[in-house]
């Protein structure tokens, strides 16, 4: 029992907790960063959700770890947030609600926005440390399991010759004929060892991205990236999977995938942590990125009580030039406080459900 309870600990919550922390900290850094520039007083920079269990005051903030994981906060002068605390506006210079909207806007997005800094770091280090992958030719260099490929033959090194007569010469030409045919059959001939091959094979649609696949990664060589290459790899890479994760959004919301299968909570989070902490820290850190993105998608959805519902109230003073009374703020909040435990509840539940 004790050897179970020590492999849990290790391959599951140890990552679950590193990914957790790092993904807190780097969205309350933007916070506390930009409110330190505008001249926003930061009372408190928490890891977690009181109650308070440790920490250090320095100068105006206390830095400090709270004992309600899956979370954190900065409390900043002035500001009617999930506290519900209204005491402490009294309109001194250094209170959030003293400063312009386009002040108050940047300090709220700039959790978000670190979030996705993140993910761009992290996909760059990846790329200069691993090099840019190149295709060799139309070359196979993986055939994917339980996909049409593997059920119509090809195998590994087999050199894509043709699909529906047309020459292939690029692996780039195969893969545009292909993404452009879902669920239509298409004439595949390849050569393996000089001998010639063909079938007919159904690509199958791939709902998010609306493209066909047959399941084949092209055979590759690594390059040495350089620095600027890798930060735009970088930047290229973190917005092809913010069009992915927008993709989900919509499937999620119009009904096309369901809420269960959708949405994943802390113990989903824990298990994706683990197998990605088993394949190596890079795979870990990689998963890290992206969670990161989601995580500032979801937050700057207009929701009340996340970033994105701040904005929307930041939006409305901006248009009527007068700031939202405190009534509506207190009320909005209690609402996204409500939607956010309920939705909470319910990833929970569902995790265990899939888990068991």
């Amino acid at each position: 029992m004790l050897i179970i309870a020590a492999n849990l600990f290790t391959s599951y919550i140890i990552p679950f907790f590193f990914v957790l922390s790092l993904l807190i900290f780097v969205h309350e850094f933007g916070h506390f960063l930009l409110a330190k520039l505008t001249g926003i007083r930061v009372e408190r920079f928490s890891i977690g959700y009181p109650p308070r269990l440790f920490g250090k005051q320095i100068g105006d903030t206390d830095y400090c770890v709270s004992a309600t994981p899956f979370g954190g906060y900065v409390k900043l002068s002035g500001m009617i947030d999930e506290s519900m605390d209204t005491d402490t506006v009294k309109g001194e210079p250094w209170e959030f609600m003293s400063k312009p909207v386009w002040a108050r806007s940047l300090v709220i997005a700039a959790g978000p926005i670190f979030n996705v800094l993140l993910t761009v770091l992290v996909f760059s280090i990846g790329t200069f440390m691993a090099g840019i992958p190149e295709t060799i030719g139309p070359v196979v260099g993986r055939v994917v399991d339980n996909m049409p490929a593997k059920a119509a033959g090809l195998q590994e090194n087999d050199r894509i010759l043709a699909v529906d007569q047309k020459p292939i010469s690029s692996w780039d030409q195969l893969v545009e004929i292909i993404h452009a045919a879902p669920d239509r059959a298409v004439l595949v001939e390849w050569e393996r060892a000089g001998e010639k091959f063909s079938a007919k094979i159904t690509p199958q649609l791939d709902k998010i991205q609306k493209i066909g696949l047959i399941g084949v990664e092209p055979k590759t060589r690594i390059r040495q990236a350089g620095l600027m290459e890798s930060l735009t790899s970088g930047f290229v890479s973190t917005w092809r999977l913010t069009v992915l994760v927008f993709k989900s959004f919509g499937m999620l919301f119009s009904g096309e995938v369901s809420l269960k299968e959708g949405l994943g909570g802390p113990v989903r989070i824990a298990q994706l942590a683990g197998d990605s902490a088993r394949s190596g820290f890079g795979s870990l850190l990689m998963f890290t990125a992206f969670l990161s993105l989601n995580l500032a998608i979801l937050n700057l959805l207009p929701i009340p009580a996340l970033d994105g519902g701040h904005l929307v109230l930041l939006l409305i003073e901006a248009v009527i030039r007068r700031p939202v009374s405190t009534k509506i703020k207190i009320v909005t909040q209690q609402i996204g406080m409500a939607l956010l435990l309920a939705l909470m509840v319910f990833v929970i539940f569902n995790d265990v459900i899939n888990l068991f």
